[in-house]
């Protein structure tokens, strides 16, 4: 079984309220890219993080806005940051550290929402039906590529529709690998 991979930068996602101190009353993020997730959009606007150690600027934003503000960066971006993250699926950011957002008008501290995203594949219910994988199921894939071929375990499978079928991996994992987005991989061993 064969799946795409797509390849995600460190980004962040925002509540609407947290955009509006960081931009300005009325804001709203304009669309730079579509993704192939339905709906979803990378935005035109990026911000500043900062940590303990250090920052990283131009930060890409993410649409279209959440209830909770989330922060989705690599174990290097950690490093560099001087923070923490335990691996975590979206949305799941109970006991996650936070840090400083800086935009061109306002400046907000999140005290929680910093994730490093657990590997996962986007897929959608017929998809799904018809590769005999459910939601939730924990899989391993194999990258083949020139000299770095690797096995990815503890894969989550998200079933949900509106989805398309993609292996989610961050820049770490993708430069172990040696691949990027639009690159394959095989889903080895199915377990519970």
């Amino acid at each position: 079984m064969r799946v795409p991979i797509a390849v995600s930068a460190r980004h962040a996602h925002l509540c609407s309220a947290t955009l509006e101190q960081l931009f300005g009353a009325g804001f709203h993020l304009q669309p730079r890219t579509w993704l192939s997730q339905t709906g979803q959009f990378s935005a035109e606007e990026t911000v500043s993080l900062v940590g303990p150690r250090g920052r990283l600027n131009h930060v890409r934003l993410m649409g279209p806005p959440r209830a909770s503000d989330q922060i989705e960066l690599s174990r290097s971006d950690e490093v560099a940051l001087g923070i923490r993250a335990p691996v975590r699926l979206s949305g799941d950011l109970r006991n996650t550290p936070g840090l400083r957002i800086e935009g061109p008008v306002g400046v907000v501290e999140i005290s929680a929402g910093v994730i490093t995203a657990r590997r996962h594949i986007h897929i959608s219910p017929e998809e799904a039906r018809r590769m005999q994988l459910r939601d939730g199921q924990v899989v391993s894939v194999r990258v083949d590529s020139q000299d770095r071929d690797l096995v990815f375990g503890d894969v989550v499978v998200r079933v949900a529709e509106g989805f398309h079928l993609e292996l989610h991996l961050d820049t770490d994992e993708a430069n172990a690998a040696g691949v990027a987005s639009g690159d394959q991989a095989e889903i080895l061993t199915l377990s519970s």
